[in-house]
């Protein structure tokens, strides 16, 4: 008896796979049930799967539009796991853009952003860390990160995410499992084993989340915030770092108003510097709101760089610049070294620079990156995004709970529930748990054509 439940249509999507631009080549990528078929009307001969064949591009008239290669992968076995094919034609953007009217009038539609790997992941040929991969590998920021990228692309953050759900999965078994048989004489709970498997998810979970939050440094990048008192020589210091004339330099003190960003690499690692205006009590209003600006920065940044003019010391301005610095995360560096008529006794935690002889600035450098720059030699990192680090704190906070519970009550009820949490975190990294809200907004970060 045949179902009146519909059963839905899979369209046909089509995008150029491409950057935007002329280049030599442009790839136009089609996927779904009518992709072999699109592209036999386009080329007007039959395709072979995993074979790249010579073809003509045809229009409605049977005209060329263009030439060059068509690939057909037959589902499974492709990117998105249905059927695809690759159009590989001239990169010259008017010849795409009429490639792609011609395949939408033979049935396909344009592809939303992402939706290529969003389709891979719902046919399961990636899982969402994978696809998210997929991403961060094409926007790297440096050599560490696309190296990282491809490790977690090719399995291996989620492979420890998803063995860390095993052992969890496991541990809730035999807890629920005490809790079935909880009338009868042997306590299940009271078993050592439940204590050492807790304390091994912990570990592993801990060790996880170190390795996701290196991961996220390399795919976001540090962010750093170069503040101090008008003329400090903040602006000096970003064009060094950024090896040109980012920002202007005046003797005047105070010019500059907004906060200039600059993103550059550090030893492998990728960070953003943001010059921001003086920090001095003004009555101009444009200076005040640079200087508002400013501490919005401060409260963002991952490091702050507080300069202090080398000649001056630390006066009480800079002083009430160092009380309304609540947060660890900033270093006291004196500039202008090169400009001291006398040596100066250092202090062990005083650093120096001068952004003309270039004195000091490679210390400057290790402290900004400080452990991170281990990252670009370590070739077990995984790269992490910020809500894989909170999935796992979230996670972490679940499990400890679980313990907490384990050893001061003894609630199995309780524990069990933390355990299943627990794990619902875990599952919310490699999409075995996600909302649709959640893959929306995911998928939709990612360039059109992947």
């Amino acid at each position: 008896m045949l179902s009146n439940k519909s059963i839905p249509v899979v369209e046909t999507i089509a995008a150029v796979a491409t950057p935007p631009g002329i280049g030599g080549i442009g790839i136009i990528r089609i996927s779904g049930p009518s992709a072999l078929e699109i592209a036999q009307i386009l080329t007007g001969t039959t395709l072979e799967k995993g074979r790249a064949l010579f073809r003509k591009f045809l229009d409605e008239t049977a005209h060329p539009i263009d030439h060059g290669l068509c690939i057909y992968s037959q589902a499974p076995h492709s990117f998105t796991g249905e059927h695809v094919v690759e159009v590989q034609g001239h990169g010259g953007p008017i010849l795409l853009d009429m490639l792609l009217e011609r395949i939408c009038s033979l049935g396909a539609r344009l592809a939303r952003a992402g939706e290529f790997s969003e389709r891979a992941f719902l046919n399961g040929k990636l899982d969402l860390a994978q696809a998210e991969a997929v991403a961060d590998l094409i926007e790297s920021g440096s050599r560490a990160a696309a190296k990282a990228a491809i490790r977690s692309l090719e399995g291996q953050f989620s492979s420890q995410v998803k063995h860390l759900v095993s052992e969890l999965i496991y541990l809730r078994a035999y807890v629920e499992a005490a809790l079935d048989f909880a009338e009868e004489e042997i306590d299940f709970l009271a078993d050592s084993s439940i204590q050492d498997k807790l304390d091994s998810c912990r570990s592993s979970l801990d060790n996880l989340l170190k390795q996701a939050e290196r991961g996220r440094v390399l795919n976001d990048g540090l962010n750093v915030a170069i503040v101090g008192l008008p003329n400090a020589g903040k602006s000096s210091l970003l064009n060094y770092l950024a090896g040109y004339e980012a920002a202007i330099v005046t003797e005047i003190p105070g010019t500059t108003r907004d906060v200039l960003r600059e993103n550059i690499s550090l030893k492998g690692i990728p960070v953003r510097i943001n010059d921001t205006a003086g920090l001095r009590a003004s009555d101009n209003l444009v200076e005040q709101e640079g200087i508002k600006r400013a501490w919005l920065e401060i409260d963002k940044a991952d490091t702050i760089i507080l300069l202090v003019d080398g000649n001056l010391g630390l006066t009480p301005d800079d002083q009430k610049i160092v009380e309304a610095l609540v947060s660890s995360n900033y270093h006291l560096i004196f500039s202008k070294s090169d400009l001291l008529a006398k040596p100066t006794e250092l202090k062990v935690s005083d650093y120096f620079i001068s952004t003309k002889s270039g004195e000091g600035i490679d210390a400057l450098i290790d402290l900004i990156v400080g452990k991170d720059s281990d990252y670009n030699l370590d070739n077990q990192t995984i790269l992490a995004r910020r809500r894989h680090v909170e999935a796992l704190i979230s996670a972490q906070a679940s499990l400890n709970q679980a313990h907490l519970i384990f050893t001061e009550t003894h609630s199995g009820e309780l524990m069990a529930e933390d355990l299943r949490i627990t794990q619902q975190h875990l599952n919310e990294i490699t999409g075995e748990f996600t909302s649709d809200d959640l893959l929306g907004t995911i998928f939709s970060s990612f360039c059109v054509g992947k």
